[in-house]
């Protein structure tokens, strides 16, 4: 974290700057748990500035499924003429003021804003040692003011530095915290699949030894990853520190309330 490399000058030190004046400020308004409520008030911050790209994003991805019945009829239509194809599709997708690409831009502008978060509580709460740790803090603060003389990892009873996986010495209900976590991720990508999901489930079953058209394929592979995305990030919130899980059920929540919004759109 203390290392001057572009990547920390630019992401993790300013993320880190942002989250110990939070702390300071519920600390100073005498809040118990003040790194907890840091925690949530910067995940809801970034959050905030991402939700512009985001929202691209999720509105671009909802722009093509609404086209997969043309992209289908063009495939029958074309189907042997992959030239014609292309050309038909690309004419669709102008007619209709669709980028395929748009939705990965935000995605990768955000990605690295995303990673520093997740490094910068990592480091924070998987660091034994306090005292090292709030030297390291304090070394990258850009003003004295926000210097710390410790750091309280206490959040409604619970130290934000223990993990589940450490329910045996902490209390059994720990493990409620990594399946709060694979319940917001699998409502999430629930969300985000296609409302014909389920009908195409049904006929792709039937015909599972025809050939299948890439929609198809890609349908199976969404589907696919939105089973098994909520279990990988149950392990993750298992075997991480509670402040990291705390950290993406906010973020988590708040990305179920933005594509919510973006489903009721027509």
């Amino acid at each position: 974290m203390t290392n001057p490399t572009l990547w920390n000058q630019l992401f993790v030190w300013p993320i880190v700057n942002l989250l110990v004046a939070l702390y300071k400020f519920f600390e100073w308004l005498h809040i118990p748990g003040p790194l907890g409520f840091a925690v949530i008030a910067l995940t809801i911050v970034i959050r905030l500035i991402l939700y512009p790209l985001m929202a691209a994003q999720m509105k671009s991805a909802k722009k093509m499924q609404q086209l997969k019945p043309h992209l289908d009829a063009l495939n029958a239509k074309h189907k042997d003429d992959k030239k014609a194809l292309q050309q038909a599709q690309l004419d669709l997708y102008k007619s209709h003021g669709v980028n395929p690409a748009a939705g990965c831009l935000p995605l990768l502008i955000q990605l690295p804003v995303l990673i520093a978060l997740y490094n910068v509580f990592y480091q924070v709460l998987q660091n034994g040692n306090m005292a090292k740790l709030v030297e390291d803090l304090n070394k990258v603060l850009y003003s004295s003011s926000l210097h710390l003389s410790g750091l309280d990892l206490s959040f409604f009873g619970s130290n934000l530095g223990v993990k589940p996986s450490e329910w045996q010495t902490h209390g059994v209900w720990l493990l409620f915290i990594p399946l709060v976590t694979a319940a917001l991720q699998w409502w999430q990508s629930k969300l985000m699949l296609p409302q014909t999901a389920a009908v195409d489930s049904k006929q792709l079953s039937v015909k599972s030894k025809e050939e299948k058209k890439p929609e198809d394929t890609a349908m199976e592979m969404q589907k696919q990853m939105a089973m098994i995305t909520p279990i990988m990030f149950g392990m993750f919130a298992y075997q991480f520190p509670l402040g990291l899980a705390l950290y993406w059920n906010v973020f988590g929540v708040f990305g179920i309330m933005q594509q919510l919004a973006v489903n009721r759109e027509k």
